[in-house]
């Protein structure tokens, strides 16, 4: 109950999933979600919330590159008349267009290492300075 008297229902567990796994899986289960301090329920329920906001990120994921790929096609169909008054620049955006294409997937890899390095750092700083409070 909260503390105006009401029952909040917004998260009551209301439903079952289950499954019938062997003794062998059971216990691997059971190992598993012991590990990381949980029932195997608790475990299972995270591995199945986890599961769920993979399947939304790639539903998100495929949007956006949707849209990426509408915004290259506005550019080059936009840019293209533009230029065909001049056939020299018309070439150039043709030559542009094909450089991009073949250096964009290495380049957004090299952007998300530097990213996911940041992150690993401040998680690192985080975690340590949170670690020298907890033992102060």
């Amino acid at each position: 109950m909260s503390v105006y008297g009401r029952v909040r229902a917004v998260n009551v567990r209301t439903r079952t999933v289950s499954t019938r796994v062997t003794k062998a899986e059971y216990i691997a289960l059971q190992e598993q979600a012991w590990s990381t301090g949980k029932t195997v329920c608790d475990w299972a329920r995270e591995c199945i919330a986890r599961q769920l906001e993979k399947g939304s990120r790639k539903s998100l994921e495929a949007h956006l590159f949707t849209e990426l790929v509408g915004i290259q096609l506005l550019l080059m169909d936009a840019l293209g008349p533009l230029l065909r008054v001049n056939e020299w620049l018309l070439l150039n955006l043709l030559r542009l267009f094909r450089e991009v294409q073949a250096r964009k997937a290495g380049k957004a890899q090299e952007l998300l290492n530097k990213r996911r390095s940041r992150e690993l750092e401040t998680r690192g700083n985080t975690q340590t300075s949170s670690a020298g409070a907890a033992i102060s």
